[in-house]
């Protein structure tokens, strides 16, 4: 286990995650090292585990901002150290998977991440899509003391802003921090189709087009949350709520 300090070069990017804590579970050391390297020079505290009984008990003991976790561990996979490390306390995930295999990529939403990269990946997009969970999270704890008119109701979807809670049918649904936001974003505009670009935009404050399919992926696991006909596809553009008839 391994502890990298943060950059004290005084620059503008070193600053941007100083006194952050993250978490980076990966059995290959090449790719821990470029992943500590990349964060410890935009200002985080990194520690890593190479299996899932190390993450685990690492997460525990160190209380993480954000986890960075492979899915393929020795120990046990990441897909159980997510689930063990979220009933601990609530942490925004990356999932990183060696296969574009979008079942692996639901199972990891289904299981409490918020967003995941294929490998081979960028260190740049990935230090950026960091810095984006990391916002998304403070966001959410702005948003949930600010006062808000209530609850919006979209016939039998409830959204509660202030908690950042879902009901169905009076029914509480968990959702992600990601998969709120999203679905939030499809509720300022009910019935108005946002392509997906708006979408990656808005929600992971990603303008890149080539992150289109990690809407795609969160777009199927909202629909097996709150109803599938809840969500209307345009192809070839992108998405957008239904709601009942006035």
């Amino acid at each position: 286990m391994e502890q990298t300090q943060t950059s004290h070069n005084g620059s503008a990017t070193a600053t941007q995650g100083a006194q952050r804590r993250v978490l980076v579970v990966e059995d290959d050391q090449t790719i821990v090292d470029a992943i500590a390297t990349r964060l410890r020079a935009e200002g985080f505290l990194v520690q890593t585990a190479g299996d899932g009984p190390a993450a685990v008990d690492t997460a525990e003991a160190w209380q993480p901002d954000l986890l960075i976790l492979d899915i393929m561990l020795p120990g046990f996979d990441g897909l159980e150290v997510c689930r063990r490390v979220q009933a601990q306390r609530p942490v925004p995930v990356m999932m990183l998977t060696a296969r574009d295999d979008e079942t692996d990529m639901l199972v990891g939403l289904g299981v409490g991440a918020d967003d995941y990269m294929t490998k081979p990946f960028s260190m740049r997009e990935l230090a950026a899509r960091v810095h984006v969970l990391l916002r998304r999270v403070e966001r959410a704890v702005v948003a949930a003391s600010t006062p808000r008119s209530g609850i919006l109701r979209l016939g039998e979807l409830e959204i509660d802003h202030a908690q950042r809670r879902v009901r169905v049918r009076s029914e509480d649904v968990h959702l992600t921090p990601t998969e709120f936001d999203l679905l939030v974003c499809l509720a300022n505009t009910p019935r108005a189709v946002l392509s997906r670009e708006q979408l990656l935009a808005e929600v992971w404050d990603w303008a890149d087009a080539s992150g289109t399919r990690t809407v795609d992926s969160h777009i199927k696991a909202l629909r097996r949350k709150i109803g599938a006909e809840r969500i209307r596809t345009v192809h070839g553009v992108g998405y957008a709520l239904e709601t009942p008839n006035p």
